[in-house]
């Protein structure tokens, strides 16, 4: 009987990903409401955020929790990937992405109609998402030390063309963040067979 149950039972989530997955899920949190406080004191466009929904109390203390979780997302981001490339995790997870496959899913999950017959194997939109907010927190991290130190960094804050423009491509950065991470949070609650699988590594076969 016991291994009939053990047999439904298919491990999905190494330890080291679970661990960096909700690591990188704190930090983000942290990045994104201390960064909204942040935005406020210099606001690039005609809007605030309330300041209910952000981090830090005041300018100096938003800054303080802002580099705390950029350097945790750094690193932690660092040890996913180094982990993710080395025992050939990302390229079998997020590999291939084909476009015409990624529009199809979409597609098919704005109708309602997106299959999840097998949860151990992502689909094509998964693998967009995934890949895209890697890249897309990498930009983060790059455009906000260029912010940062631009005096010290200006080979990198010309890269993002200056000052401004970096700080431009860091909110866009940050709204496709928080965009992807919205829809990964949907797409979870639709399927929500999936959420325990990050904490316990597993997922019943078949399910």
């Amino acid at each position: 009987m016991k291994r009939a149950e053990q047999a439904q039972w298919v491990r999905v989530h190494p330890v080291i990903v679970r661990l960096t997955h909700w690591i990188n899920a704190l930090a983000i949190l942290i990045m994104v409401t201390s960064g909204w406080r942040i935005y406020n004191a210099s606001p690039l466009f005609p809007f605030r955020f309330p300041s209910d929904i952000t981090l830090g109390g005041w300018l100096g203390g938003a800054l303080l929790w802002h580099f705390a979780a950029m350097w945790l997302l750094a690193v932690n981001g660092m040890i996913y990937l180094a982990y993710g490339m080395l025992s050939g995790h990302l390229r079998r997870k997020l590999w291939p992405i084909a476009l015409g496959a990624v529009c199809t899913d979409i597609l098919d999950a704005v109708r309602g109609r997106l299959a999840h017959h097998d949860l151990t194997v992502y689909n094509a939109a998964q693998r967009a998402a995934y890949a895209t907010v890697i890249l897309t927190v990498i930009v983060l991290i790059l455009s906000g030390l260029a912010i940062w130190k631009p005096v010290q960094l200006q080979g990198l804050a010309m890269l993002f063309g200056g000052y401004d423009s970096a700080r431009v491509v860091h909110f866009l950065a940050m709204t496709l963040t928080v965009l992807i991470v919205f829809v990964h949070v949907v797409m979870v609650a639709l399927v929500p067979q999936t959420f325990p699988s990050m904490f316990t590594g597993r997922i019943r076969s078949g399910s």
